[in-house]
């Protein structure tokens, strides 16, 4: 029998409860030490220098909801959804749990900010915006790196799937963090050329992928503010989410650079969340607060979209759908 509204809204209100419990048992290791087989809480509570009981209690409320499973002996183990937090695991949840539980969540906290002022509560609290944080907080930054590739890993297939990359020579993937995205391309194309654009750091951080992925003679990485100018040379651009970091003036600043470097017959691929119409459930509509508390970007709509790509000197072709939360905005320079 369906929940009553109030008890399903009284599921929605608490619902921070299960996400900060899924924080502190991944930021205590927990799913790392029980990967061996079952533990007892007293046994976890010595190898985390934790509480034991306490430990007990969230271990068994977690259990409740099917993160860790408890037997007779006291014992807990993993679950499907609890190996995810392993760290050492490809496609890991550790690296995001933190990172939500920490400085996500004070973020979301001051969410009522954001809405009032159309401020990014991340500055308000941290006194810099997001992207300046992460350069000056290494710890943060390897997590937040590490959260985004295990995000952006999943869409990686579809957008794989979705797309026909067969036909590019040259991609320079602009904004493209530690490499993940554009060494995935590149294994599965290996006729194609490779430019990484980001921040001189973060490029300096992906030269090390590129050449652990035995690509180096394939793709460089290439240092700069895509602000001021991207690299020439490639055939097509591909930001995947990029644009919904910034609001609409700094997003045409941005499409604006790459259509300088950009060739006549060059093309661009977003890779973003479209936003629907309609009260269907939707992750980007999620995503989109996300943007506001924590960096000052937003989720869009395809007329949304069009009008950036308008302002910018694009054309907008086609939107392809992808099997993940995702589509592929594709479009080309205004004739």
């Amino acid at each position: 029998m369906p929940a009553n509204p109030a008890s399903q809204m009284a599921r929605l209100i608490s619902g921070y409860w299960i996400s900060q419990a899924i924080y502190a048992a991944a930021k205590l290791g927990l799913a790392d030490l029980l990967k061996n087989g079952p533990r007892t809480a007293e046994d976890l509570a010595h190898a985390t220098q934790t509480h034991a009981p306490s430990l007990y209690r969230l271990l068994r409320a977690l259990a409740s909801v099917g993160v860790f499973a408890e037997d007779e002996e006291r014992r807990f183990s993993l679950t499907p959804l609890a190996e995810t937090l392993r760290s050492d695991i490809p496609g890991s949840q550790w690296s995001m749990a933190v990172m939500m539980g920490e400085e996500h969540y004070r973020a979301y906290g001051e969410l009522l900010s954001s809405v009032q002022t159309g401020e990014t509560a991340f500055e308000k609290l941290y006194g810099m915006p997001i992207f300046d944080f992460l350069t000056k907080n290494q710890e943060q930054r390897i997590i937040f790196d590490a959260a985004m590739t295990g995000v952006h890993g999943r869409e990686t297939g579809a957008m794989l799937d979705a797309y026909d990359f067969s036909a590019i020579r040259c991609l320079a993937d602009v904004g493209g963090g530690s490499g993940a995205v554009i060494t995935s391309i590149l294994r599965r194309y290996p006729q194609m050329r490779g430019i990484l654009f980001d921040l001189a750091d973060v490029a300096d951080r992906a030269r090390d992928m590129i050449a652990a992925a035995g690509l180096a003679g394939r793709c460089q990485a290439v240092g700069g503010d895509f602000f001021q100018s991207i690299p020439a040379g490639a055939d097509t651009y591909l930001m995947r989410h990029i644009i919904h970091d910034w609001d609409d003036e700094q997003s045409v600043d941005i499409l604006r650079s790459v259509h300088g470097a950009m060739r006549a017959d060059g093309r661009l691929l977003l890779v973003e969340s479209v936003i629907l119409p309609g009260n269907d459930p939707f992750f980007g509509k999620l995503l989109d607060l996300t943007m506001l508390v924590i960096p000052g970007g937003r989720e869009r709509t395809e007329e949304e979209f069009r009008g950036l790509l308008g302002a910018a000197g694009f054309q907008l072709v086609r939107i392809i759908p992808t099997e993940a939360e995702v589509s592929i905005i594709e479009a080309v320079k205004r004739a």
